[in-house]
């Protein structure tokens, strides 16, 4: 779109090519190939001379559409459509690092992130530093020679602890470093990283973005000689998001504004009526006055998020009989879903690391991560209530 929209209109209105049908909603193009008109066209789009679609593990007319609308969300000038968050996060890093190179990390990421830079990456050569969240002041000490990206996410899983996007841009900056940011607690709709002077913005459009529970996705936003590198890559190793499933998560973007206004509205409600409750030791929410960093919540997030996490009194034994007694609420893995859920961190999402690595990050034996969804508030806190204060 040539004139400029606001965030809604753009998640509505990014206008995709009509067929000859002039249908009004965008319709599936399920095939595997694109047929060409001639010999020439067919070379000179192998060839990289004209654009087109040729494969649907290269592109697809639904994965097009699905990208554009983020990019315009986002602020970015291109990106890729992949089959999962985590193919998003492993290729935003894998495509821009070889054997020698060094990733300076934020401790606080999520479970199947650390296992990328913990397992997978030193098989070839790529070193990464954990720098913690609570130390501002030590995360240039830790940026080495061979350090060449800087991966973080904020608010940060499950602890809900926040990075200055404007300082971590700088400090990319003054090192010419690539700074990647994994956007998918907050959504494109609540932080733009990319504004602040993120490289690339990565995603897991399972959660927030599709918001039903649906499907699996991700994608990778970001400046266009980077997602050149990116493309290269994930052409040829092939983590790419099915035409479905980005037909579905294009749709889910038409809505996702009003859906994280009210996921916002909810969270933020729970976490005030968690933070009356006797039985509860701690509660964490960016929006909440009582988070150390409120005020920075407020200076680069539109609103909370759809996250709260808790501890209930009594420690782990309490935190399980507090997920026994759930009636309302789901147990389950997922996060930013129509319904609330409710899952025990450092039995499952981050189970893989050790108890001194858990209690770094936040996540304490018996803390809660509530995803909170789009039901009644009232009865969203009705279950929490009787779940904690029932025997």
């Amino acid at each position: 779109m040539e004139e400029e929209f606001y965030f809604e209109t753009n998640a509505i209105r990014a206008q995709h090519e009509r067929s000859e049908f002039r249908e009004h909603s965008v319709p599936l193009y399920l095939t595997s190939s694109f047929v060409f008109d001639d010999a020439e066209q067919a070379r000179a789009m192998f060839a990289d001379e004209i654009a087109g679609n040729i494969y649907s593990r290269y592109s697809n007319p639904n994965t097009n559409e699905f990208i554009a609308k983020l990019c315009l969300m986002e602020g970015t000038e291109d990106g890729i459509a992949t089959a999962s968050g985590m193919a998003a996060m492993y290729s935003s890093m894998a495509a821009l690092l070889k054997a020698g190179d060094h990733v300076l990390a934020c401790r606080s990421v999520f479970g199947s992130t650390h296992q990328i830079l913990n397992t997978i990456f030193p098989r070839f050569g790529i070193t990464h530093s954990y720098a913690d969240i609570s130390e501002p002041e030590t995360w240039e000490s830790k940026i080495q020679p061979n350090t060449r990206m800087i991966f973080v996410e904020t608010p940060s899983n499950p602890a809900l602890d926040l990075l200055d996007l404007e300082w971590l841009g700088k400090l990319a900056a003054k090192h010419n470093l690539i700074l990647n940011v994994d956007n998918c607690f907050a959504t494109p709709y609540l932080q733009t990283p990319a504004k602040w002077g993120a490289h690339i913005v990565t995603h897991s459009a399972t959660k927030f973005m599709d918001g039903q529970g649906r499907v699996i996705g991700g994608a990778i936003l970001g400046t266009k000689e980077l997602i050149k590198e990116i493309r290269f890559f994930t052409r040829h190793t092939g983590p790419a998001m099915s035409p479905f499933n980005a037909w579905v998560l294009s749709k889910s973007l038409e809505t996702l504004a009003v859906r994280m206004d009210r996921h916002c509205d909810n969270a933020l409600k729970l976490a005030t009526y968690l933070e009356s409750n006797s039985h509860v030791a701690t509660v964490k929410y960016p929006f909440l006055p009582s988070h150390p960093q409120h005020a920075l919540a407020k200076k680069q997030m539109r609103l909370g998020g759809g996250l709260v996490t808790f501890e209930v009194k009594g420690g782990l034994d309490q935190g399980r009989r507090f997920l026994n007694n759930l009636k309302l609420i789901s147990h389950t893995p997922n996060l930013g879903d129509t319904r609330t859920i409710a899952i025990h961190p450092a039995s499952t999402t981050h189970s893989k690391l050790t108890d001194e690595e858990r209690a770094v990050v936040g996540i304490t034996p018996g803390l809660i991560r509530i995803a909170v969804g789009l039901e009644d508030i009232r009865d969203i806190i009705a279950d929490v209530k009787q779940a904690i204060e029932r025997e």
